[in-house]
């Protein structure tokens, strides 16, 4: 008995000096929010279209093992800027090589307008190429280069993909990350973010098709734009799923409005996304949504939660880079997100379709048990995080810490380790 109260003691302990530690860490993250997306921008200036669209695969290893001078904030002397991003991705696996802007869109975007912030790989190309012509709108998506043979082929298709769809060149900024490590999916997320060039963006994987219109339901809704202008709300746009794998091979029979996506629900081909794993995407509601005529908040938010979020991109957290391969990668994301005092809303019209494609499943599944061990780990630590920033800056008896005061009193121990801090 005395061996296991001298090791609560010490495991107490150890909390307190891990909390103490990180509150300097989230306190950007939750003292940020609702400030202007240009307090914290670097000034890095995007490269030309013309310079890029030369690049050759010489002229890329030039650059990779370059020092390319940039000005970050109001430094006068400047600094690297690998050594910036190298900062600034610094929890990823590396070394890596940020090559922000390998193409730069032409078009200029407004600054409330919504970019979707993407990652794509070499076999997914031409689905990137049909998101563009079909949002014709800002997207902002990394592309992993293995830095090895393979690099010739991805930058020459790259190319091909520029050349033969104006709207790649027209809408998509597209950075590149080489390195020698594969799915890293929320540094690649993070990229994507970070040099995305308007107020608002989308994570979203590309793999899903746009079957409305959500920029103009935003725009229609004065309550949805304000919760987003705050940076208080992420709006879910929910997503759908064939049951019949095969029905969801054409996206051009895909229903382009609820009416319609409504007649498939009923006759059993259309459900939620990934139906088999509820936790997923159950929060959004389905059965509410079907009769929603107004936009909803989420009220029964589980950490597997993993929508597709509108939301903005100063003060918002980032997505944690130590999830490599699949599993809880992007549910992560979004319970930080969450745990930051950002609610879900979701719009009652819009809707996505996933577009069939399959996946290396053994892969998936060792991939998943690694990463819900670190989940269980981390949900702890991001708690215990929040919970102390918010204690410190004064915000705990104030709605911001509601979701943080609800979602971590699921962890055991929480509530008594709070109110020895508060104490």
């Amino acid at each position: 008995m005395r061996d296991k109260l001298t090791a609560s003691k010490v495991l107490k302990y150890f909390a307190i000096v891990y909390v103490v530690c990180s509150l300097f860490y989230a306190t950007g993250h939750l003292l940020g929010i609702g400030k202007s997306s240009s307090s914290k921008r670097a000034s890095i200036a995007p490269r030309s279209p013309a310079d890029e669209k030369i690049l050759s695969v010489s002229e890329l290893q030039e650059r990779y093992h370059g020092n390319h001078q940039v000005t970050w904030g109001n430094t006068e002397e400047g600094t690297s800027e690998d050594l910036m991003l190298s900062k600034v991705f610094s929890d990823a696996m590396g070394p890596s090589k940020v090559i922000p802007y390998y193409f730069k869109a032409e078009a200029s975007a407004d600054s409330e307008e919504v970019t979707i912030a993407t990652l794509v790989t070499h076999n997914r190309f031409k689905v990137l190429s049909r998101l563009a012509t079909r949002y014709k709108g800002p997207i902002s998506v990394a592309i992993h280069v293995n830095d090895d043979a393979s690099k010739q082929e991805i930058l020459t298709d790259l190319h091909h993909l520029y050349d033969e769809n104006p709207d790649m060149r027209r809408y998509v900024d597209l950075h590149l990350v080489v390195d020698k490590f594969d799915r890293q999916f929320n540094m690649w997320r993070n990229v994507a973010k970070f040099f995305a060039r308007t107020e608002y963006i989308m994570m979203l994987d590309v793999d899903f098709y746009l079957c409305t219109d959500f920029r103009k339901s935003l725009k229609a809704n004065p309550q949805l734009m304000d919760i987003l202008r705050s940076g208080t709300g992420a709006i879910v746009v929910p997503a759908f799923e064939y049951l019949n794998s095969d029905d969801g091979e054409d996206w051009n029979l895909f229903p382009t409005n609820k009416g319609k996506l409504m007649g498939e629900v009923q006759d059993g081909k259309l459900d939620m996304f990934h139906i088999s794993w509820k936790p997923g995407h159950g929060a959004t509601n389905y059965t509410r949504w079907y009769g929603a005529s107004e936009p909803y908040k989420v009220v029964d938010y589980t950490f597997s939660y993993e929508p597709y979020v509108i939301f903005k991109k100063e003060g918002t957290p980032w997505c944690e880079e130590r999830f490599i391969g699949y599993g809880a990668n992007k549910a992560a994301c979004l319970y930080e997100i969450y745990l930051a005092g950002i609610d879900y809303w979701v719009l009652p019209d819009d809707f996505l379709i996933h577009q069939t494609h399959h996946y290396p499943l053994e892969t998936r599944a060792k991939e998943r048990t690694y990463n819900k061990k670190l989940y269980s780990y981390f949900r702890e630590e991001v708690c215990l995080r929040y919970s102390r920033t918010m204690i410190a800056a004064g915000l705990w008896d104030t709605s911001r810490a509601d979701n943080v005061k609800r979602e971590c009193a699921k962890i055991k121990g929480f509530n008594d380790i709070v109110t020895r801090m508060i104490g």
